[in-house]
């Protein structure tokens, strides 16, 4: 699980507060702990001020309550990361959505590839 380094990241506003239980984070799916990682190394790297970060989270936040958006908490960090990722010219909108779409394609690749009417194994049984 990823640490917390850094105050800023842990003690964020309540609005914009990591998901958590029991005091740990909680992540649904492998991509919001990579998203999450992801944002914490560029900040620890100096990439961007955390207080960039949050600030472009708490616009994210507000523009999907604004529209009536039911984008969940990882989805708006995810944009927030990409966003400051292109403003820092890590990465063009291009570079973007050809991994976005290699990787969106890699998964359905892989997912059509799992035989889903065939019993799973469980070794040693």
């Amino acid at each position: 699980m990823p640490e917390e380094p850094d105050p800023h990241i842990a003690n964020m506003d309540e609005q914009l507060a990591l998901p958590r239980k029991n005091g740990e984070l909680v992540f649904a799916a492998p991509w919001e702990a990579r998203a999450f990682g992801i944002a914490v190394v560029l900040n620890e790297a100096g990439v961007y001020p955390w207080r960039d970060f949050s600030q472009g989270l708490a616009a994210e936040t507000a523009a999907a309550e604004q529209h009536g958006m039911p984008a969940g908490y990882y989805e708006r960090w995810l944009e927030t990361l990409a966003k400051l990722a292109i403003a820092r010219g890590l990465v063009t909108p291009e570079e973007l959505d050809a991994r976005t779409t290699e990787y969106a394609s890699g998964l359905h690749d892989a997912h059509e590839a799992h035989d889903h009417h065939r019993p799973h194994e469980t070794p040693g049984v």
